[in-house]
């Protein structure tokens, strides 16, 4: 097990390097360097001696004045000891910044992803055991509808109706945490970061029920119609058994296989979402990070969005094996 763990990392790190590599290439020859255009904001359009000077001081500060070869190298070896740089945009350490914005991502996406699993495949579940029923047909007319309509207008309709105190003023419009809270008890601090929450939460799930609800009930009737199925059944095994501990294990793999995608799902955060609620999480900081042509926040979210999505592979390899026995790891380099 130690053994095929180590190899992997060996052939997951030249993708690694890949992908950060064109990264960083675009991200440094894109149109609109950051420090020229501040320069302009600052002293107007008009070039002088002095501003070539302060431009050639920043470009030396951030390793935009060597060749982009070096310049990478000299970021992959800060990157492998956890040095994330300095953000151009207010000059705070990168890995500040990411371990602002990081837990409020985390919770937000862990909190959506338990909610989805949780009814998506025991809906999912449900409709392959009861295929072509009224319940089966309802239930995918409502998810499909609810996965039609787009996230911007439900957030929109949610601080309306919800929020506004228009119609009703249960929920804040926005941000993380209310003014009060801060000098609160801990149990109060939580309550009131998971009132925030709420409709966040709301906007994130509703999409997701119809596409894994649907994934997880066309796994299952693949199973379901396998010849071990109808020989377990016919040892008079109970439906529940054949369902739960038969059938289900075996549709499992396909379902880890999207789970794979998850952690650096965890880490982006969704610009959509936030930008509505105002909310300072991974995918404002992402999206604030491109418009300001911020190199190294770019490069570190990047980075490490690269190593999850490498890392969620790992982790779904390892899982296939206990899964399914079947499975030799070995087998699969």
């Amino acid at each position: 097990m130690k053994r095929y763990i180590v190899k992997r990392l060996l052939l997951m790190l030249p993708t690694f390097i890949g992908i950060t590599l064109i990264t960083y290439f675009i991200v440094r020859y894109t149109p609109g360097d950051y420090t020229s255009l501040r320069l302009d904001m600052q002293m107007g359009l008009k070039t002088t001696a002095a501003s070539q000077d302060i431009l050639e001081q920043e470009r030396k500060l951030f390793g935009l004045d060597k060749p982009w070869y070096r310049g990478y190298a000299e970021w992959l070896g800060k990157f492998c000891v956890l040095d994330f740089g300095t953000s151009r945009k207010d000059g705070r350490p990168v890995s500040e910044r990411i371990g602002d914005a990081l837990p409020i991502t985390l919770a937000l996406n862990i909190i959506t992803i338990v909610i989805v699993y949780i009814i998506s495949i025991p809906m999912g579940i449900a409709a392959s055991v009861r295929r072509d029923s009224l319940f089966d047909r309802l239930s995918s007319l409502v998810l499909f509808v609810l996965y039609s309509l787009p996230t911007f207008w439900i957030a929109l309709l949610l601080l309306l109706y919800l929020g506004s105190g228009e119609y009703l003023n249960l929920f804040p419009l926005g941000g993380i945490q209310s003014d009060y809270a801060a000098g609160a008890g801990l149990l109060a601090r939580i309550g009131d970061v998971a009132w925030h929450l709420v409709l966040p939460v709301v906007t994130l799930t509703y999409g997701s029920f119809a596409f894994l609800s649907r994934y997880a009930r066309a796994n299952m009737l693949e199973v379901i119609n396998q010849q071990y199925i109808t020989t377990a059944r016919s040892k008079g095994l109970s439906e529940a058994k054949v369902i739960f501990v038969h059938a289900f294990r075996n549709s499992l793999i396909p379902l880890v296989t999207l789970m794979a995608s998850l952690l650096p799902g965890l880490l982006g955060g969704s610009v959509i979402v936030e930008s509505i609620f105002s909310i300072p999480g991974m995918g404002m900081l992402a999206f604030e990070a491109i418009l300001a042509r911020d190199i190294p926040v770019i490069m570190a979210i990047a980075a490490i969005s690269a190593f999850l999505t490498l890392l969620g592979i790992l982790i779904a390899d390892l899982m296939y094996a206990l899964i399914d026995p079947r499975i030799r790891l070995e087998a699969r380099l």
